[in-house]
């Protein structure tokens, strides 16, 4: 039987997030597969009360002992954050960095996860065998340490999966793109597939290097006049790094406030990426020292609303408050649906006289993610009879896809989630072949958006709920007055009819104008009482609220 490689998207392709994909290798029906990243998603205002959102792995599930195992290119959110969540139930190991490794067994600390997994840490350079699989991990520059592509090798072609990665020759944190490798594959005669990422393949030209962001915040921290603010992803160590550089060398101490950034500097610390850089001071520390001598490193660049930021803004942190005049940079970028947040934040900062700094104003911002120019230059070492952009929304597919065309790349192939796509011996795609679908964590609970009841919260956001609770004999007679609560709706204090009495009079309305025999039946009661209540209501207000009967029969 013919063997085959194929790669099937489950998240991050049409979207920027939530990344999973699976590479199949054997023949058709009986294929082993192996896994690279396992993301998350952030729930938004579509989403009220939803944490985080990742891809269903039910067609993983459904393979059972063909699964292989995963593989991680970097530890954000968006490539990690579901491995705790899922990848348990699978009883197959996670290949990681060491980095990567740490950063999973500090969130399973801090979250109280009991679920373990097997974690086996690879060092990019050195190929392990997984399955069927070759893989060897290839150093790319992020904005987060130890980032990798893949090589991932099999008897009848190799891929290189990218993860995300940008062109940087010197970074702040952690190792360049390894420019001589991806040459050197280059030049195999191997047939090679590329998968690709393709965030900022709507930019021309190259991204600008955190060398640049770095000596942009040295200049305006040394000429800040009082406290100095900067808040920036918490992954971002390379960030973290130039924040700590430029306050020690203008004669300030860093306070770090939120966990997560604690997080990523103790695992910096302990793995001897902050070599050089004087102990990071807790919140405690902020009322104690002189506002000439503070940078204030904080958690919440995306409008959290629990982060340390938004609660600075609103003056309820317990430990931090900022002056007129102080200074904050945001040394980050408003993930698209977190806009709104992250300008409200700010204007709360300036509504307190503190100036506030963003891209917009200075460059203090880069993300780690290649433009066209780097894209077209990875194409040029590695020669790819195949190009498969992932990681991004359909415009920057759609680009990313144009552009490698434009560079006489044989087979530019364009997917989406579920599409099942042979690589190897012939490029083919298969339309949705496999039904892909989300999972939401709703507080401690992972379910279905239909279990989440995110759309009942919807409804009630909108339209409020009424809820009536009536005593009835068998005669279907009211005894008692009703209790109605309402909760949602608007609240009048100028003496005309509230909510309530409208509800009331429709009540009465029903008892008085329903047949006896109607109300001898409780279901046509109910329902009848929900009706004119809704409707009574509708008509008072101009919309139609959620509304409940209880009845009790006595």
């Amino acid at each position: 039987m013919t063997k085959e490689l194929v790669f099937l998207p489950l998240g991050g392709v049409g979207e920027i997030g939530m990344n999973m994909a699976a590479y199949g290798f054997g023949p058709q029906n009986n294929r082993k597969w192996l896994v690279v990243d396992c993301g998350v998603t952030f729930g938004g205002p579509e989403q009220p009360g939803i944490d985080l959102i990742m891809a269903d792995p039910e067609f993983l599930e459904e393979q059972g002992e063909n699964v292989v195992g995963l593989v991680l290119t970097h530890s954000h959110e968006d490539h990690y954050g579901a491995v705790l969540d899922l990848w348990p139930s699978f009883d197959r190991p996670v290949y990681a960095t060491q980095f990567a490794s740490a950063m999973l067994k500090a969130k399973r600390a801090m979250e109280g996860i009991v679920e373990n997994i097997d974690i086996k840490i690879f060092t990019p350079g050195e190929p392990f065998d997984i399955g069927p699989f070759t893989v060897e991990a290839i150093n790319v520059a992020h904005s987060i340490p130890q980032s990798c592509a893949l090589l991932i090798s099999t008897e009848i072609g190799n891929v290189v999966h990218t993860g995300d990665w940008k062109l940087e020759d010197n970074p702040v944190s952690g190792d360049p793109t390894d420019e001589k490798r991806f040459k050197e594959i280059g030049a195999l005669k191997t047939p090679l597939a590329l998968i690709c990422d393709s965030t900022n393949a709507l930019k021309d030209g190259t991204s600008p290097t955190e060398r640049e962001i770095a000596r942009n915040l040295e200049r305006l921290i040394s000429e800040a006049p009082h406290r100095v603010v900067v808040t920036s992803f918490a992954s971002n160590l390379g960030r973290m790094i130039s924040v700590a550089k430029a306050a020690q060398k203008a004669g300030r101490q860093v306070v770090l406030s939120g966990r997560s950034m604690h997080r990523i500097a103790t695992i910096a610390r302990e793995l001897g990426m902050l070599e050089g850089i004087e102990p990071f001071l807790d919140h405690d520390s902020f009322k104690h020292l002189p506002r000439k001598k503070t940078v204030l490193l904080c958690t919440g660049s995306q409008g959290e609303p629990r982060a340390a930021l938004a609660r600075i803004s609103k003056d309820t942190h317990p430990a931090i408050s900022l002056d007129r005049d102080d200074l904050m940079i945001f040394s980050s970028w408003a993930i698209p649906g977190n806009e709104r947040e992250v300008i409200d934040i700010q204007n709360r900062l300036i509504d307190m006289g503190v100036k506030v700094i963003t891209n917009s104003d200075e460059l203090v911002h880069v993300t780690g993610h290649p433009r066209r120019e780097e894209l077209a230059k990875l194409y040029s070492w590695l020669k790819p009879s195949i190009l498969l952009p992932v990681h991004g929304e359909p415009a920057h597919l759609v680009a990313h896809a144009a552009l490698g065309r434009e560079h006489k790349i044989k087979n530019v192939i364009e997917a989406r989630n579920g599409d099942m796509v042979q690589l190897f011996p012939e490029p083919q795609i298969s339309r949705m072949e496999v039904p892909v679908a989300q999972l939401y964590l709703d507080a401690d609970i992972l379910c279905s958006p239909d279990q989440s009841g995110v759309k009942g919260r919807k409804r009630l956001s909108f339209a409020g709920i009424a809820v009536v609770s009536i005593c009835i004999d068998r005669e279907g007679k009211m005894r008692g007055s009703p209790k109605i609560i309402i909760e949602g709706l608007p609240d009048l204090k100028d003496g005309s009819s509230d909510a309530t009495d409208v509800a009331e009079q429709a009540i009465n309305g029903v008892f008085s104008g329903m047949s006896k025999k109607l109300k001898r039946n409780p279901d046509a009661l109910g329902e009848a009482l929900r009706r004119a209540v809704r409707g009574e209501l509708n008509s008072w207000w101009g919309r139609k609220p959620n509304v409940t009967i209880l009845l009790h029969q006595i």
